[in-house]
Parts: C-alpha cells; sequence; structure tokens
C-alpha cells in the first residue's frame, strides 16, 4: 500500500509539472503571437519611422558638411579683410555652435515636432541653462570684451598676476583662451578671468627696454668698469642703436657700487639678448680684473689670557 502511495504522489507531481509548462508555454506563444500582430498591425508606422530616422542621419551628415564648407567660407572671408586672427577664431566657434544648433531644429521638427513647442522648449531650457551656467555666460561675455576692446591678441605674450598665469595666447573661443607655456604646456582660461583681473601684455610693443644692474667692488676702477659695459651695448647686434643707450651708477650699496644700464632690443631678442649681455659682462670684467663682490663670512679666531694662563697651569701640574 505504501508504494502505491508513492507512486500516486508521484505521477500527481509529474502531472502538475506537465500542467505549469503547459501554461507557460501557452502563454508564451501568445506574447510571441501578440508581439507579431503588433509588428503586423504597424508594419506601416514602422517603415515611415524607419525612415525618418534614416533620412535624419542623412540630413544630420549633409547638414555637417555644408557647415564646414560655410565655415571656410566665413574664415576666407576673414582673412581677405585682414581680420585679427582671435577674432576669426571667435566668429568661427560661434557659428558653429548656431548652425548646428539650427540644424538639430530643423531635424526635430522634420520628425513632426510642432515649431512652436520647440521654441517654448528652447526658451525654458535656455532660462534653466542660463541659472545654471551664469559663469559660463560670464565667459562669453568676456570673449566678446577681449574682442572688442583687444587688449591681446593670438602670438601675445601675457601675464595676469594675481592668478599666476602666463604664456603665449594660441587660441581665443567663446568661453575659454587656450595659452602655451614657455615649457609648451597648454592652458586654458576662462575668458572671464581675463577681463577681470589686471594682465600684462609683454609682446604688444615691437620694442623692449633692456634694464640691468651688476655690482663691482668699490676698489675695482668704476670708470672702466662703465666703458666696458658701454663698448659692450654700442656692438651688440641686438641692441638698437638709434634708441638711447645709458650706462651709469644706480647705487652705492653696502659692499658694492651698483653699475646699471639701459637699452632698447626687439621683443623677440628680449631674453636672448639679456643672457648673453650677462655672461659677456662676466667675462670682460674678469679678464679687466673688476672684481663682483658677494656674500662672504668671515671668522676670526682668537685665544684670550686667561685661556693661556690655565694651560700653563695644567701643564705644571703635570
Amino acid at each position: 500500500m505504501t508504494l502505491l502511495a508513492a507512486a500516486n504522489t508521484t505521477d500527481e507531481s509529474v502531472t502538475d509539472i506537465l500542467d505549469t509548462a503547459t501554461e507557460v508555454t501557452a502563454e508564451a506563444t501568445k506574447e510571441v503571437n501578440g508581439l507579431f500582430q503588433f509588428v503586423e498591425d504597424n508594419i506601416p508606422t514602422i517603415i515611415s519611422f524607419g525612415i525618418k530616422v534614416l533620412l535624419a542621419l542623412v540630413f544630420f551628415f549633409v547638414g555637417g558638411k555644408i557647415i564646414k564648407w560655410l565655415r571656410k567660407v566665413v574664415k576666407r572671408s576673414l582673412e581677405r579683410t585682414g581680420a585679427d586672427t582671435g577674432v576669426m577664431q571667435f566668429v568661427d566657434s560661434m557659428l558653429k555652435f548656431g548652425l548646428y544648433a539650427l540644424l538639430i531644429f530643423m531635424i526635430a521638427t522634420n520628425f513632426g515636432v510642432e515649431s512652436s513647442s520647440v521654441a517654448a522648449l528652447i526658451a525654458s531650457a535656455g532660462v534653466a541653462i542660463g541659472l545654471a551656467l551664469q559663469g559660463s555666460l560670464s565667459n562669453f561675455a568676456g570673449g566678446i570684451l577681449i574682442l572688442l576692446l583687444k587688449p591681446f591678441a593670438v602670438g601675445d605674450y601675457i601675464s595676469v598676476t594675481q592668478e599666476g598665469i602666463e604664456g603665449t595666447v594660441k587660441e581665443i573661443q567663446i568661453f575659454y583662451t587656450k595659452m602655451a607655456t614657455v615649457d609648451n604646456q597648454t592652458v586654458v582660461v576662462p575668458n572671464s578671468i581675463l577681463t577681470s583681473n589686471s594682465l600684462t601684455n609683454v609682446t604688444a610693443r615691437p620694442e623692449r627696454k633692456l634694464d640691468l644692474k651688476v655690482g663691482i667692488s668699490y676698489n675695482a676702477d668704476m670708470k672702466a668698469a662703465k666703458r666696458i659695459v658701454e663698448n659692450m651695448l654700442r656692438s651688440d647686434p641686438s641692441v638698437i642703436q638709434d634708441e638711447e643707450i645709458v650706462v651709469f651708477v644706480s647705487d652705492l650699496a653696502d659692499s658694492a657700487v651698483i653699475i646699471g644700464l639701459r637699452a632698447w632690443v626687439k621683443t623677440e631678442e628680449y631674453w636672448a639678448t639679456r643672457w648673453r649681455l650677462l655672461e659677456q659682462i662676466k667675462t670682460r670684467f674678469d679678464e679687466a680684473g673688476i672684481e663682483i663682490p658677494y656674500n662672504q663670512i668671515t671668522v676670526h679666531m682668537a685665544g684670550t689670557a686667561s685661556d693661556e694662563r690655565q694651560t700653563g697651569m695644567s701643564d705644571e701640574g703635570k
């Protein structure tokens, strides 16, 4: 009887499993049939949507090519008018942003979106973005001020002392300016920083004054030192001879007579001329026996009478 009961229980479990599998299969078949029916009923709509997506992609690709062509045309026109490089870069980035926004707007309306709805969406999004990106708007305004006031141009070497930023201007974009440091690192500076701080344009002028000072010993021949420095300046090819050349006594310091020199050089040759003259001054002064003093510490060590007496007493004790 026990075996018979166990067999009946097993048959019932198998029957339950088969019934459950049959129900699941039926439900899956129903869902698949419903999906096929949905696709069959909406084939025209799906095909139409697919065609619209394909056309949108093609339109975007063609529109991108047209935008690149328009940017080239505008750039060539600005080059013919002799526009500043910074102005051309700013106009190009602004034109790119505006044309791509217009292209996306046209694609959206092509999908059946009402232009009034898109305009309202853009307006509301513009307000929200404007509140969230106040810094970017100030950078945009800063870029416009840079182009209008022209405190610097592409290729100028500028320094913003308050921010510890300096380098050669490479690009002026809508929101930021790219600079290259002396060791060729790229620094991206927001335009608002450049317009809200004092900056020094080192290369704004084609000529730059060279101002050097060197100390000589009080025992040295001061007139000979001045004559050597002046002859160097008169014979240096980078020094502009038509401008003022002055060699003078700048200061009578604690340990040296300070000789100063002032001359004008081309801006692009400033550092090379400065380094070369400093090296030549040291070499010529050494050849002429003119000492350039430097800080020294002299220590005098002298024994006292008490030390000598103590030493004598200790010797007698022995």
